[in-house]
C-alpha cells in the first residue's frame, strides 16, 4: 500500500512512497506503454500476470501524457490519457512489481534482460 503517491503531470513521473518506505518513481509516458487493461492486454485471458518489465522500461513510441488521475478504491490508480484512453486500473500490486529503483531492476535482472534483447534484435 502507498503512504503517499505524487503525480507530476508537468514533469511527467509519479513517485509512490510504499508504507515499508520503499521510493519508486515511474515515468508516466512508460506505464502507458503497459497498460493493464484487457484491450491493451490482448483480452482478458491475457490479464492478471506479471508487468512487462522490459516493455516498461523501453522508451516510448511517444510521450504520452497524462490529463486527469482517480484513485480506485483501495487497491488502484487510474490514469486518462491524452490519446483517450483510461481503462487500466493500475493495481499497488502491479506498480510495485514494476518499480524501476536501482534495488529492484537488481533483483529482477533488468539490465541483463534489455541486453539480451538488444543482441538478440542484432
Amino acid at each position: 500500500m502507498p503512504r503517499n503517491i505524487t503525480v507530476n503531470r508537468d514533469e511527467d513521473y509519479m513517485e509512490i512512497i510504499w508504507m515499508d518506505g520503499h521510493r519508486s518513481v515511474y515515468p508516466l509516458s512508460h506505464l502507458r506503454t503497459v497498460c493493464p487493461c484487457a484491450e491493451c492486454q490482448g483480452g482478458h485471458e491475457n490479464m492478471g500476470g506479471p508487468p512487462d518489465r522490459l516493455a516498461f522500461l523501453r522508451e516510448p513510441e511517444r510521450p504520452w501524457k497524462v490529463e486527469h488521475v482517480t484513485l480506485v478504491g483501495n487497491y488502484a490508480i487510474q490514469f486518462f490519457w491524452d490519446d483517450g484512453h483510461h481503462a487500466g486500473m493500475y493495481t499497488w500490486e502491479y506498480l510495485r512489481a514494476l518499480c524501476p529503483c536501482e534495488e529492484c531492476s537488481l533483483r529482477y535482472g533488468d539490465a541483463e534482460a534489455l541486453e539480451k534483447e538488444k543482441e538478440e534484435a542484432g
